[in-house]
């Protein structure tokens, strides 16, 4: 397994910049490094605009910053995208819809244990994304399947581009949508839900995972086949903790885990230090050991992240570099402590 252990920094990648070359000088900051998403430097940098890019029915609008979807012109346009269906480089991001990825793509990673991709995944594509009628398009019988399938194209030709900067590069569907995946939807049923997500997976190639802020079914999550799981556990790690068979599993099987710690929001992170964010890691860790999972063991396949992205603190960057600044010293600390490689 590619994907690093022993407490590694990464984060997630939206990131509330205004200045490129800052953002990446930032994201390179971790021992895992991405390419950051950038919406307040255009709405083209936005990640459901950078994964609609040249799916069809797509009806953007760069000046009142909507996406929406339109049946009408789905069909006009599917022909056209089914003639480019076996071209990788057509589901690639383009230097249009992100400068930062092509610039990241320009960039010596040959000393990184890894890095990482990621794109915005089918099923909170398919939530945020409305048809004419303001019905989500993950609700369509007819373009979902399509939907899932696009979306798998994207998300491995990201990879092999990543890839061969370092071959240990590897990929978040970020689906903040999971959330909502088995909650009562009219016309997406719990079955479906399943089967979808199952064989989405089954499309990607490895290293493939999810990253989400919110409390989904985790027994499911966890039971997709994918590599690795980045949360929130600085909210949800209460919740989280008592799902410790699935994650035992998880782990046994060699998934990974980004334990997403350190707050970004500027009222949490003021309570916060390292010292308070450290207890609370271990609190979570002393649960699941009292549930069989030893700690070395679960330290060995775990990685360190910010809790979750921010673009509305009203001091812009500084609390989130700030947020950085803090994991990678709390890394430090914890791989100190127990005497960690960097593998």
């Amino acid at each position: 397994m590619p994907i690093p252990g022993n407490l590694l920094t990464t984060a997630m990648a939206v990131m509330p910049h205004r200045d490129v070359d800052r953002a990446l000088e930032v994201a390179l900051s971790l021992d895992v490094p991405f390419w950051p998403q950038l919406p307040l430097v255009s709405y083209y940098e936005d990640m459901y605009v950078q994964a609609s890019e040249h799916f069809p029915g797509i009806l953007l609008d760069m000046e009142k910053r909507t996406l929406r979807f339109s049946m009408e012109k789905f069909i006009a346009e599917f022909e056209e995208t089914m003639a480019h269906f076996d071209e990788p480089e057509y589901f690639d991001i383009s230097e249009q819809y992100s400068v930062v990825y092509h610039r990241f793509l320009q960039m010596d990673f040959s000393d990184r244990p890894a890095i990482r991709g990621q794109i915005e995944g089918p099923i909170s594509f398919g939530f945020n994304v409305v048809d004419q009628d303001d019905r989500p398009i993950l609700f369509n019988d007819t373009v979902r399947p399509f939907l899932l399938e696009f979306m798998a194209k994207r998300v491995n030709v990201q990879l092999q581009r990543l890839k061969e900067l370092n071959p240990s590069a590897f990929m978040f569907v970020d689906e903040p949508g999971l959330q909502f995946l088995f909650s009562a939807l009219a016309g997406y049923s719990d079955l479906a839900a399943r089967g979808d997500m199952e064989n989405f997976f089954a499309m990607i190639e490895r290293p493939r995972g999810v990253h989400l802020c919110g409390n989904p079914d985790w027994d499911f999550l966890l039971g997709l086949d994918m590599d690795v799981l980045s949360l929130d556990v600085y909210s949800n790690g209460e919740v989280f903790s008592q799902y410790g068979p699935s994650i035992k599993k998880f782990l046994d099987r060699g998934g990974r885990l980004v334990w997403g710690i350190v707050p970004s929001n500027v009222e949490p992170f003021a309570k916060e230090n390292l010292d308070t964010l450290e207890r609370r890691l271990g609190d979570i860790w002393a649960a699941l050991d009292k549930k069989g999972i030893d700690r070395e063991f679960l330290v060995s396949r775990s990685m360190l992240s910010p809790a979750t992205c921010c673009l509305v603190n009203p001091d812009g960057e500084r609390t989130v570099e700030k947020a950085f600044e803090t994991i990678i010293k709390l890394s430090q600390r914890l791989r100190e402590k127990m005497y960690l490689s960097s593998a």
